[in-house]
């Protein structure tokens, strides 16, 4: 989900190995621990401009937490889970408890070293907003410099927000405003993307571009989410496939031709992109400010990507602390949930452990709003799935193949042993002390 993917990702470390946690962005240690290194830093020193856009979720107490402590030399975009598309007003210090309570008025937007200010007031959908800085970066850009743009959509994550005409084009749906909502949004990114690509080839950049679009986590299917995973069961917040299997893509003129139109049925984990990135740009992927912090997992799926190959890097992968896949040798394709903390949503009702249907949420489902009826499941011992033969986990196998139970098992306890977690500490007032300094805006505040 939200920070421990892109903590993943701009790291290249496993989420087990970094964060697993969606935590307040008011607290010193949520997202990135401060000495890892992270992928715009390794970029910068092959000489890519580096710029990042949209949500970034991986920590802002220091400037070394933020994009530009992490190696961008530019970025617009908001600090929290999630922002108001409009009044930018984020969501987890004003939550009960949280350090920003009582004051309603503190926004989260955010350009490179200082308060979007200028922005923010404008009133603007804030995907237009980001969508007109990535046709700016663009268009200043000089082709003879590598470049990397990080651009995260704030689409389509809650709240469900979207420009009246684009929900017009979705009229038609008439059992789940929610869905609606969602399938605009959708439209409003596609939109976006195309601008950038056509944007890409007037300026003769195409031919050497690469791509790489990718979605956090499987879709919402709790009440408000708006999305489906069908035919996988859960969704976002859980460790079912349909919570962790996600929709991805490479696009671009630098893929070789073979190379396009290809499905990649293989395993492979957001963190790879890490020295997939390095390895392109001719810099070594080893973190060397890390110290004692666990080191970079990635591996370099180039050769997958292409075609050259078709077996995954891993031999297997611990995703989070209950769950375990086994990616080679002879129970290749297994998969171990042990406990009950990522089964249901957020460790507590069940209605992520059920599958969604083809049309989803629809008139039947809590008025269009999405949710699922609640669904048993017990992995307080283990359950184990063939997520090769059964993607779509109707099978519990731990009965009927307790040699491979208990193979995943012993290799789940062993690789649990590895797993980083922060010091738990008290959410710190002082963010929002400097938000008021700031002028109403969060930003770093230690």
């Amino acid at each position: 989900w939200c920070t421990p993917t892109r903590s993943s990702f701009i790291s290249g470390r496993l989420p087990v190995h970094i964060n697993m946690d969606n935590g307040n962005v008011c607290n010193e240690y949520e997202g990135i621990p401060r000495n890892m290194t992270g992928i715009a830093a390794k970029l910068a020193q092959a000489g890519y401009a580096t710029h990042q856009l949209g949500k970034w979720d991986a920590g802002m107490a220091t400037e070394d937490h933020t994009p530009k402590g992490r190696g961008f030399q530019t970025s617009l975009g908001y600090f929290d889970h999630e922002n108001d598309y409009y009044n930018y007003r984020p969501q987890t210090p004003f939550g009960p408890g949280g350090p920003c309570e009582a004051n309603a008025s503190i926004r989260d937007f955010w350009d490179t070293d200082r308060p979007a200010a200028n922005l923010a007031n404008q009133g603007l959908y804030e995907e237009q907003v980001l969508h007109t800085r990535a046709t700016e970066i663009l268009a200043a850009h000089n082709p003879s410099t590598p470049l990397f743009i990080y651009y995260a959509f704030h689409i389509v994550h809650a709240p469900l927000e979207v420009p009246q005409d684009y929900l017009n084009k979705f009229s038609f749906i008439k059992d789940s405003p929610t869905r609606q909502l969602y399938h605009a949004m959708v439209m409003y990114m596609d939109m976006v993307v195309g601008n950038v690509t056509g944007q890409l080839k007037e300026k003769g950049m195409w031919d050497n571009t690469l791509i790489v679009s990718s979605s956090d986590n499987g879709g919402p299917v709790y009440p408000g989410g708006g999305a489906n995973n069908f035919p996988l069961r859960g969704g976002k917040v859980s460790d079912w496939e349909g919570g962790i299997r996600v929709n991805a893509y490479v696009s671009g003129g630098l893929l070789p031709q073979a190379a396009r139109g290809r499905k990649v049925e293989t395993f492979v984990h957001i963190s790879d992109w890490y020295a997939t990135f390095c390895k392109l740009a001719n810099v070594d992927p080893v973190d060397t400010r890390s110290g004692s912090l666990p080191g970079v997992d990635s591996k370099d799926i180039w050769s997958v990507v292409i075609g050259e190959n078709e077996t995954s890097p891993h031999t297997s992968l611990l995703l989070t602390g209950n769950t375990l896949v086994q990616v080679s040798g002879p129970n290749a394709g297994w998969k171990l949930i042990n406990g009950t903390a990522r089964v249901g949503h957020l460790g507590g009702p069940t209605d992520q452990n059920g599958w969604q249907g083809p049309v989803y949420p629809n008139g039947t489902s809590n008025q269009g709003k999405g949710g699922m009826p609640a669904v048993p499941a017990n992995c307080a011992t283990g359950c184990l799935f063939n997520i090769v033969q059964d993607p779509e986990e109707h099978h519990d196998e731990a009965h009927n193949n307790p040699e491979i139970l208990d193979a995943l098992m012993k290799e789940y306890i062993k690789q649990k042993q590895t797993v980083y977690m922060a010091p738990v500490v008290a959410n710190d007032p002082k963010c929002c002390t400097q938000a008021q300094k700031n002028g109403g805006f969060l930003g770093p505040f230690l």
